[in-house]
């Protein structure tokens, strides 16, 4: 094309709006492709450059080096399927036409299909294919699953010119990582895995996923070069070191051991150069046994996804939602473009009269009558065997008898003499197989005799048979309570162990009667049948199955079925004593009308083919034909193209004698090409082309339009050759341009002998169409339905429709019926009709039919994929719009590869030639989409199982990218609102009253009673720990500090006030006497949860040293934890490691070298058998603003950081928490947290000894293994205060939730717990601890005792819920505005609403503002911003080896930038507001509630909005019964979702449709990747917190091992 010499993206913007406003008109079919071609190309020839004589290929060549069109590129040319695809390239000319279903054949359609494909071929698009477990699935190798990258540096080259910012070394980024503060939301935590951060902002095109930043390449670097991951990967490993994330621990393992994984290592804190050397050393080592570096398989297919979704499919629709401040107000506006009508408005069509004929009957019984008399040997019905041999013939004589006795019978013989179980009137089921259409023929003359109301329905087989409860809705609204069924059938039935017939799901109780002869009465001599003339009472009931599914019976009166009779005998030109041969279902529609009631009527000898004789013998009914004579045959589509599959084998075959070849279903436009192709092969076996005969019909207005048999050698009816775009738009086109998109249909003849027939839109008030416009067909006709049978409000709205005039006035008064057919006349009032109301689909605002999208699909090669009569096509309402939704059946053999190819396809296909976009593509296996009785699809039931998640697909690909086009604009960033220049006056900030908050005061001496007592605790020891043990030790030395439980609940160790002291000397003397141990160095703790780790705490104290706990590492799991271990060693420059006897055997065991370098260890010291010695002096340090502890951490954005915590802030800390607990020496309280960092240590090892309470304490591990330990200790000890973490409480909640009786049954009793904190650092889980108390409420636990703490790297403990205090109090916001950073609080239940629950009581002394964390300015009362705190105990500062300054101040030491200047705040990196309550605290001052929303690290940026992952999570765990836990991450500006599966392996696809509903339902995004994983495998910290950034690595290494991977498109 005339582009291709151009760089679009550096043309002038008038000239691209152009291009685009052409783009857009090609999609919408304004304007034709070679007009396109013409005017592009005069819009471009001023900017054509030299190079267009070259004619290079297509930027997108690189991506799909394979010979495959537009799927997953195959693996090379010496593919072991190559033959395969040669197949495939070359069309047999003589191919079976067995390969494909006729009903849908159209040559010139499989033309515009290749024609579509072949243009999509020149762009070669690749498309990621799925990745399915190896174990999932062994039919095609490997290497087929990963289509090779081949990014070329030109697509590169596009990329950054079109996307990112100045491009940054690598160097760069981990500058950034380094010194880029917490709160740089979501791209401070992405930047800290080696990405740069795109300046551009997003672009608004709904279909264009901004392309990843582009890296320029350090000089080492390959000059060509390689896939975008590849250049992220080499970023990363470079300068850190190559610290990657350790493996992923074990299923088994990732949930028991509770790992801290810091993914990539980025130390917070630490100078670069430091960081270069610290962790060279351990590169090497941290490399053993890792998995695939993060260019692997998947973060290639991500890149192939990326370049698949950043050239727009489509021009992007100017119909956008604005999502204007709150609401998504503006729903698409239409296209001035689209085609209008044009014509005048339509006039009603007459059909011919309705002669009068002398001899007709009064009522179709009295027809029976007659031939039952006059014509008793003539034959009625021949039924045939499965062979397809005749079974027995019914003569009229025999039909008569019978009938007359089933309705003697009926009438007289069910109940007892007294009672008449059914009167005249009453609705009867008809249960009959259709292979007896004899038994069905008796029982319904019987009932018509017997005048009760015929139901028939199908047979049942099973009780959750496709549609059942519906046939239920049926019975019950027809009030059926009868069953007629034959001996055969009810022995077939499903039956109770009992030998009942089962109750079927739905159905009204039934009773159940048996018509065959032997059990029917013979009346008396004087007994006749009551016959009157036709009335219009009701004569029988079909029933119809609604778009939705719900089955409703058409009541047909007597009248009407008489008049319907004489009708088609007219206009089908019947005679008596013709044959008709019948293969529809003769218990409804046209096998009804013509086969069973206008067949008597006319004494015409019907012979009925069943379902089973054709499966068996396609041809059966041919020759039936031709043994008959036949001169009528009845049939659909389906069954021209089964008896041409199997002509071959027929050579003598004669369909000379056919006057009339019917051909029900002639009204689906496919049929065209079926009525074609049948002539075509048999036109030499007699089939003259004037007898076949299409006709339309519905179940309300019965039959609607025939053609009439023609006259030997007249011409034959003219073609429609229609275009698709017009169609979608409601109005008709004569295509001659495009014949891509034309539709072709024929007529279905004339209207009706004695109907009026006119066409109204298909929507809203029955507006007369125009004559150039589609609409629904309505009838007025004597011969059609009344009403839906006891569901009179839908009865008016289709059987009691009045049309109306353009100006809305009604065209006269008889009421018409709607047909649900759409069509049109044509010339010489022919009808067309091109498609049915409930194979409408509806998607923006323009209709498509079902069965063309269908004919589509099945003109894609190769065949070999799918069966072509199990196809399913359906809408469903995602986002305020309709989304089309294709689910076909495939075929065992096929391989992975061959149905992703057909299915990428089918997408460009439909793309192509109908321009709407498909949602979602799903292949399930053979034989499993729900049938309806005759064998096609049940379609109403095949959507409810997509949408509950029960398909069962085996293949699927969703394309949300490239469908949905109204998403809301991506945000723009405003300037900020509140800033220096706003108005402050007092503490207002712009009219609003300062988000600002605080504990109350922290008092210096609280215990004024022990001062009295003993006047040597002077208020300056408060401010060393070491000093309040040693009087502790000295004043009550036999008082028990500490209790630590086994899982057994049995108190293992204990340790007194002395006892400690003794023991921290011990490790003090030992400290001392190791040479290279100085004052001031630093020392690991390395020890399991106990009293070892309290000891050795105190013991570092008393010696000088500056204690480091660390979590042991997981002895079964060491090549996932002990790299975390080492880290934190090197990073702290550990001058010695204090551990027990075991796990210094593991620290230098075979197994620890094999992961990393274990000669280099600092000096270990083992504790556990240590010399009884004391050491000389014990030291204090000369002030209390030196550093008492290092306190290490792994966030959940794997950032390791270590701050530093004066003694200072250790005696606040203590001091407010016994403040806000109330703790005195007389307490106890339980802990059953982990005693590593944050307040879980504090409360662990530092508060006992402070406040002299008794902590009795629980190693949550031991809980694993006896769930009850903790409630057990709560209750045994009559605990009031505890402390726990998430993962505790979850385990309590899923372990023991169906164990609260047995609990209460051994005497467990929690209404002693007057306060059980969680203690964490995010939004409390709010769903969590509500299921948790409302568990065990029935133990006695009060609602009101749980509550939250929540502490941060800069404050370990900012709110804690203490004794004192208002209740915590719940609020609802609006989750848009939350993506907005704004806080809109709404009522409970309103849509879109989050409940957020306070963090807790801020502690005294602590004091927190709402800050905007851009200008740094505050924010009024219930605005979102980050939180900063200051307080005494505030963190020093981040631990760091030179001293980063920057880093320091920034998140430690900072200052508003306006309103108060002088206070130092900390920045705690969490969003979060200020409400102000109607509640009062302890001062009698109106409560001022902190209500954390989550880490700014955490946060998604995503289309200019903020997203916190967890309400993504909660969304998705919710969108399926199987989803366990879940987890979110981005990727290149790809949304990952990880969920977790807890079904069966057969589940995993149903998810990926769900999530990606629920997450744009909910959240307006679409995901790009779908990963569903084994249970354990989402990376899950001591605190309860994912690890999402772990999980992410791990998913880009390729180390996840997950069951399915999807990739949307």
């Amino acid at each position: 094309m005339a582009e291709r010499g151009v760089d679009v993206s550096a043309l002038p913007q008038e000239v691209r709006e152009q291009l685009a406003e052409l783009d857009l008109e090609l999609s919408e079919g304004d304007i034709t492709q070679k007009g396109y071609e013409k005017k592009r190309a005069k819009v471009l020839a001023p900017y054509l450059t030299q190079t267009q004589n070259l004619a290079p290929p297509p930027a997108y060549d690189a991506q799909s080096p394979g010979p495959s069109s537009a799927s997953a590129p195959e693996p090379g040319p010496s593919n072991s399927s190559s033959s395969s695809s040669r197949h495939r390239r070359t069309r047999h000319p003589h191919r079976s036409s067995g390969t494909r279903d006729e009903r849908y054949r159209s040559d010139i359609h499989t033309e515009a299909v290749q024609a579509a494909l072949a243009k999509h071929k020149e762009e070669k698009m690749a498309l990621p294919m799925p990745t399915k477990r190896r174990s999932a699935y062994v039919q095609s190798p490997v290497d087929n699953c990963t289509p090779p990258d081949s990014s070329s540096s030109s697509d590169d080259e596009a990329v950054s010119s079109e996307s990112t910012g100045p491009q940054q070394s690598p160097d760069t980024w981990i500058n950034s990582s380094l010194h880029g503060s917490s709160t740089s939301s979501s791209a401070s935590s992405t930047l800290s895995h080696g990405e740069s951060r795109p300046t551009q902002a997003p672009q608004p095109q709904s279909q264009q996923v901004p392309p990843p930043p582009t890296p320029a390449h350090p000089p080492h670097s390959h000059s060509q070069p390689s896939a975008l991951a590849e250049a992220f990967a080499q970023a990363r490993i470079d300068p850190v070191g190559g610290v990657g994330p350790p493996d992923v621990p074990s299923q088994a393992q990732a949930r028991g051991s509770r790992v801290d994984l810091p993914p990539n290592a980025v130390v917070r804190g630490m100078s670069r150069g430091q960081s270069r050397s610290s962790m060279m050393e351990t590169a090497d080592v941290r490399r053993v046994g890792r998995g695939v570096p993060v260019s692997s398989r998947v973060s290639t297919k991500i890149q192939q996804l990326l370049n698949t979704l950043k050239r727009p499919k489509r021009p992007p629709l100017s119909e956008y939602f604005m999502d204007d401040q709150e609401e998504i107000v503006e729903v698409p506006q239409a296209d001035p473009n689209t085609p209008k009508p044009e014509g005048r408005q339509i006039i009603p069509v007459k059909g011919e009269p309705l002669g009068v004929v002398s001899n007709w009957p009064p009522a179709l019984q009295a027809a029976l009558a007659r031939w039952g008399a006059t014509q008793g040997k003539s034959p009625a019905l021949t039924a045939l065997d499965i062979t397809g041999k005749p079974l027995y013939t019914l003569t009229f004589g025999k039909l008569w008898s019978r009938s007359v006795k089933l309705a003697y019978t009926l009438l007289n013989k069910l109940g007892t003499k007294n009672e008449q179980i059914l009167k005249p009137g009453d609705r009867v089921a008809l249960v009959y197989p259709n292979s007896d259409p004899g038994m069905f023929w008796v029982a319904f003359y019987g009932c018509l005799l017997a005048e009760v109301i015929p139901v028939p329905i199908e047979v049942p087989l099973s009780r959750k048979d496709a549609g059942s409860s519906q046939v239920g809705f049926l019975l019950g609204s027809c009030g059926v309570g009868l069953a007629l069924t034959s001996e055969i059938c009810l022995k077939g039935l499903p039956k109770t162990p009992t030998g009942e017939i089962l109750q079927f799901k739905g159905w009204p109780r039934l009773k159940w009667v048996v018509t065959d002869s032997k059990y029917l009465t013979k009346p008396s001599k004087d007994w006749q049948p009551h016959i009157p003339t036709a009335n219009t009472d009701t004569a029988y009931i079909e029933y119809k199955a609604s778009k939705e599914g719900t089955v409703m019976g058409v009541a047909v009166s007597k009248v009407a079925m008489l008049t319907h009779c004489q009708a088609l005998s007219q206009a089908c030109n019947y005679c008596e004593g013709e044959t008709l041969v019948n293969v529809l279902d003769f218990k409804k529609d046209m096998g009804l009308w013509h086969g069973v009631l206008t067949s008597v009527m006319n004494r015409i000898h019907t012979i009925s083919v069943p379902y089973a004789v054709m499966k068996a013998c396609p041809l059966s009914w041919v020759q039936r034909v031709h043994i008959h004579k036949a001169r009528v045959a009845l049939v659909k589509c389906r069954d021209l193209h089964w008896a041409m599959m199997a002509h071959r084998d027929q050579r003598d075959t004669s369909l000379a004698s056919l006057r009339m070849l019917i051909v029900a279903d002639g009204a689906n436009p496919w049929s065209v090409s079926s009525c074609d192709a049948f002539l075509n092969v048999f036109q030499a076996h007699g089939l003259k082309p004037e007898v076949i005969c299409p006709c339309a019909t519905s179940p309300e207005a019965m039959t609607v339009a025939i053609r009439r048999p023609g006259v030997p050698g007249a011409p034959l009816p003219a073609r429609a050759i229609l275009s698709m775009t017009g169609l979608s738009h409601g109005v008709i086109r004569v295509n001659t341009e495009d014949k891509n998109s034309a539709l072709t249909v024929q007529d279905v003849g004339h209207v009706m002998p004695g109907a009026l027939m006119c066409i109204v839109k298909p929507d809203g008030p029955p507006m007369l169409c125009k004559t150039d416009e589609i609409g629904e067909i309505v009838v007025n006709s004597r011969a059609g339905g009344n009403m839906y049978y006891g569901l009179h409000g839908v009865t008016k709205n289709t059987f009691e429709v009045i049309p109306v005039n353009a100006s809305g006035t009604p065209i006269g008064e008889i009421p018409f019926v709607r047909s649900g057919l759409l069509g049109f006349v044509g010339p010489g009032s022919l009808i067309f009709v091109v498609g049915k109301n409930e194979g409408l689909l509806l998607v923006s605002g323009r209709r498509h039919n079902a069965d063309d999208l269908v004919a589509t699909a099945l003109a894609v090669e190769p065949v070999k994929t799918v069966y072509r009569g199990r196809i399913a096509v359906f809408s469903v309402t995602v986002f305020y719009d309709e989304r089309i939704v294709i689910v076909a059946e495939q075929r065992p053999d096929a391989s992975e590869e061959d149905s992703f190819q057909w299915m990428s396809r089918v997408l460009q296909a439909i793309d192509s030639i109908h321009q709407v976009g498909l949602y979602c593509l799903a292949l399930v296996p053979a034989n499993t989409l729900p049938k309806t009785p005759l064998g096609g699809i049940h379609i109403s039931d095949t959507k409810q199982l997509f949408l509950e998640g029960a398909l069962h697909p085996c293949n699927i690909l969703m394309c949300p990218h490239t469908c949905v086009t109204n998403m809301p604009k991506p945000r723009q960033k405003q300037p900020v609102g509140v800033g220096p220049a706003s108005i402050m006056v007092g503490n207002l900030v712009a009219g609003k009253r300062i988000a600002q908050a605080a504990g109350r005061d922290l008092g210096l001496i609280e215990d004024q009673d022990l001062v009295r007592k003993l006047c040597m605790w002077p208020t300056m020891m408060h401010q060393f720990l070491t000093e309040a043990l040693q009087w502790r030790a000295q004043t009550d030395p036999d008082h028990t500090l500490y209790v630590l439980l086994n899982a057994k609940g049995v108190a293992v160790c204990t340790a007194t006030c002395v006892q400690l002291h003794k023991r921290a000397e011990k490790i003090a003397a030992a400290l001392m006497e190791r040479s290279g141990i100085n004052i001031g160095e630093n020392v690991v703790l390395l020890y399991p949860p106990g009293i070892d780790l309290i000891a050795a705490f105190y013991g570092c104290l008393y010696a000088g040293c500056i204690p480091v706990t660390v979590r042991p590492p997981h002895p079964q799991n060491l090549s996932a934890t002990l790299p975390t271990v080492r880290m934190i060693i090197d990073v702290s420059k550990a001058a010695c490691i204090l551990t027990t006897q075991v796990l210094t055997k593991i620290l230098r065991s075979k197994e620890a070298a094999a992961t990393v370098n274990i000669k280099t260890w600092p000096i270990i010291i083992d504790t556990d058998d240590l010399p009884r010695k004391r050491p000389p002096t014990i030291y204090k340090p000369p002030n209390a603003e030196m550093i008492a502890y290092l306190d290490f951490s792994v966030s959940t954005t794997g950032m390791l950081t270590g701050v530093k915590i004066s003694h200072a802030a250790v005696s606040a800390l203590c001091r407010s928490i016994k403040l806000q607990c109330e703790l005195y020496s007389s307490r106890q309280i339980t802990i059953c947290l982990d005693p590593y960092c944050g307040l879980g240590f504090v409360l662990w090892c530092l508060a006992s000894v402070y406040s002299g309470h008794q902590s009795i304490l629980i190693p949550p591990m031991e809980l694993e293994s006896s769930l009850t330990l903790w409630l057990g200790t709560l209750s045994q000890y009559r605990i009031r205060d505890t402390f726990c973490s998430y993962s505790v409480m979850e385990l309590c909640t899923k372990g023991l939730g169906g164990q609260t009786d047995m609990l209460k049954a051994r005497g467990v009793n929690l209404s002693c717990v007057r306060s059980c904190v969680v203690v964490a650092e995010e939004r409390p889980r709010l769903a969590l601890t509500h299921s948790f108390s409302k568990l065990f409420k029935d133990l006695g636990l009060s609602m009101r005792a749980v509550s939250t703490a929540f502490g941060s790297r800069v404050n370990l403990a900012i709110c804690l819920q203490g004794t004192t205090g208002p209740d915590p109090s719940t609020v609802y916001v609006d989750m848009k505005s939350l993506r907005h950073d704004r806080v809109r609080l709404v009522e409970r239940g309103a849509p879109q609403s989050l409940p957020l629950v306070e963090s807790g009581t801020i502690l005294p002394g602590v004091r927190v503002i709402i800050v905007n964390p851009e200008t740094r300015g505050p924010l009024g009362d219930s605005h979102l911003g980050e939180i900063w705190v200051n307080s005494p105990h505030n963190a020093t500062g981040y631990y760091t080896i030179y001293g980063e300054e920057n880093l320091q101040a920034d998140h430690f030491n900072t200052k508003l930038s306006f309103g108060d200047p002088q206070t130092l705040w900390a920045r705690t990196g969490y969003l979060g507001f200020v409400k102000r309550t109607e509640l009062t605290d302890s001062s009698g001052d109106r409560h001022d509630a902190l209500f954390v929303v989550g880490s700014l690290d955490e946060t998604l940026e995503l289309r200019g909005l903020r997203y916190h992952p967890i309400d993504i999570e909660t969304s998705v765990s919710r969108a399926h019964r199987s989803i366990g836990e879940s987890a979110v991450f981005t990727w290149t500006n790809l949304l990952v979702v990880v969920a977790e599966l807890c079904g069966s392996e057969q589940d995993a696809l149903d998810l990926v449709p769900l999530v990606t509903n629920v997450v744009l339902e909910e959240h307006h995004l679409i995901v790009g990747v779908v990963v569903i994983v084994d249970p354990g495998v989402i990376p899950i910290n001591s605190r309860g917190e994912k690890q999402r950034m772990h999980l992410r690595d791990s998913f880009l290494a390729d180390q996840l091992d997950p069951i399915y991977v999807a990739y949307n498109m």
